[in-house]
Order: structure tokens, then sequence, then C-alpha cells
């Protein structure tokens, strides 16, 4: 789930219109870009199923966490340009370890978390209601009123909630995952802002350094501290623990860069749709998850709550958001 590297900057800004920065692409750059989100998207989605694969051989989440970004963040900094690119004030990089890495470890934490007791599609479909709450917010401070479309767009998230999850009386999932999922959901919302403020000027991809920077000593010392930097790391968990470095973290963020240049940020938001229905699919592939017609029904009324959002005349979400897990 993208949030990426859905960076700490998801991308540059131009948050405002859905088209390039550089007036209309051709359409071969377009299918290029496209085909760069899509798959961005897939690499963010294919997380939860990598973190589901080392609950499963008793990895704590911690430990996972601290190989992927101790190991994202040197690639990272060479993304960024090297040392000299990352020479930025000192105050805005204790702002951005500390908050940014704080903020990632937040919503990491809580939402793969949630997988103890809901499936890696499940956790999708509810973690990407994070625009919905991004509206909520968004209102609550007096920032952008809730208007009909959005109104009737969280109306539409909240019946995919519902059909996904039953009544609160009588949930069809386990209420410790779905809370964590929906916490997730909601710190994410808020730290988009925050992250937003604390970035300033500086590029994505050097905010995206540091934040990914802090959020690797909050997890090592972290796992440090409980004796699981490597516990029951075999083979196979360093393989999904660099394939969450590489291509879940940094290939994820590179690719989604390069689509948002081309096409812009709504349509590159609305194309990053098709991620939690890629985790289903890969959780059911290789998890053995089933994708019950109450998850596909729900995370399909949730996906056109938050195209809604998105396609409106100012997007909830922009850009520049951070990976979201």
């Amino acid at each position: 789930m993208s949030v990426p590297p859905r960076p700490d900057g998801r991308g540059d800004a131009h948050t405002d219109t859905g088209t390039a920065p550089h007036g209309d692409p051709g359409a071969a750059d377009a299918r290029g870009a496209a085909v760069a989100v899509l798959i961005s998207a897939c690499a963010f989605g294919s997380l939860a199923v990598g973190v589901t694969l080392a609950n499963r051989a008793g990895v704590a989440l911690q430990g996972l966490m601290a190989w992927r970004y101790l190991l994202a963040t040197p690639l990272l900094m060479l993304v960024a340009g090297g040392p000299t690119a990352l020479r930025i004030p000192g105050r805005d990089i204790r702002r951005l370890l500390i908050l940014g890495g704080l903020g990632q470890v937040a919503v990491t934490s809580l939402s793969f978390s949630a997988l103890r007791w809901i499936d890696a599609g499940q956790l999708g479909f509810l973690f990407y209601t994070y625009p919905a709450w991004v509206a909520v917010l968004m209102a609550t401070h007096g920032v952008e009123p809730l208007t009909r479309g959005r109104l009737a767009a969280l109306g539409l998230a909240l019946v995919g909630i519902t059909t996904m999850v039953g009544v609160p009386w009588r949930s069809a999932l386990p209420l410790p995952g779905l809370l964590l999922a929906l916490s997730s959901a909601v710190v994410y919302a808020a730290y988009i802002p925050v992250l937003h403020r604390a970035r300033g000027p500086h590029p994505a991809a050097v905010a995206s350094t540091y934040v990914i920077g802090g959020a690797a000593i909050v997890f090592v010392t972290w796992a440090l501290a409980t004796g699981t930097l490597v516990r029951g790391m075999t083979p196979a968990i360093w393989g999904v623990a660099v394939g969450a470095a590489v291509i879940g973290t940094v290939a994820a963020f590179l690719l989604f860069l390069r689509g948002l240049a081309v096409l812009g940020a709504v349509r590159a938001a609305i194309l990053s749709t098709v991620e939690p229905f890629w985790t289903a699919l890969l959780a059911a592939l290789v998890l053995g998850q089933p994708i019950g017609p109450r998850t596909i029904l729900g995370g399909t009324l949730i996906m056109a709550a938050i195209l809604l959002l998105q396609r409106s005349a100012h997007p909830v979400v922009e850009a520049d958001a951070p990976p979201p897990e």
C-alpha cells in the first residue's frame, strides 16, 4: 500500500490539475507513464503480502521493517543525487527525520499489524479509505468545505466499509484488525499535511530519503531493543526484506515519480487505485486468501468513492503525499 514511498513525497508539486507540468503528453509517453504508475501501485500493493509471509515465518514486524528501511535509505540517497543534494538546513533535517520518520513508523505499524487479524486484500481496501478521511479532516479544519460531491463520496465509502465488514455489532471482520486498518488510514490522512509542511521547498526524493532514514532509525532501535533484528531471518525472508526495500519502496517511488511527471497528479492518483485490487489478487494467488464477494463489492464502492474525490476540482490528496506504508 502505497505509504511508497506513496513515497515521502509521492511526487513533486503539480497537484491542482490532472495535466502534466509541460503540456499534454504524447500518446506513447502517456502510455509509458500509465504503465509506470500501474507497476508502482502493484509494487506498493505487494508489501502486505510480503509482510504476511514474514508473519507466518515468525518474523517480527519491526525486524522486517528495520531491514526494509535500512536497505532503502542508501538507495534513495543515490536517487536524490548523493550527499551534495542532501545538504539542507539542519532544522529541516531534524524535522523530516523526527516528524516524517515517526509518522511513517506509526502508519506502517498500524496497517501491517492489522494483518494478524484480517487478510491482505481487506487491509488494502480499508487503508485506501484515507482520501475520505483527508476530506473530513480538511472540512473539520476549515480548509475545504464538504461539498455535495464530497459528501456523496464519503457516503459511498461508508457504504463500502459497511458492505465489507458488516454492522459494528455483527462485524464480518475481527474488531482489532478492523480498528487497526481504519486507524492507519486516519493517521495517514493526518500525516500527509504535516509532512507536506515539513518537506518545505525540498525535492520529493531528498525529503523521502530523510523520512525513510528516520523510519529506519526507529525500527532498527525497536528491533534491537526487542532482540528481533535478525530473529527468523531465513534466506526466503531476506528475499522478502530486499524486495520490500528495492521493489516495494525505491523502485515503486521512482516509477510513480516518472508517471506523475507526464500524467499529472489527478490521473496518476486515479491509476493508483488499482493497488488494493492487486493486493487482493496477489494475496489469493500467493497466500491462498479467498476474495469474498463482500470484499470485492465493498472494495469497489470504496474505490468509486476515491475516484469521485480525486476527480473533483480540488483533489483531496496531493501528489507529494508520503508512501502510505
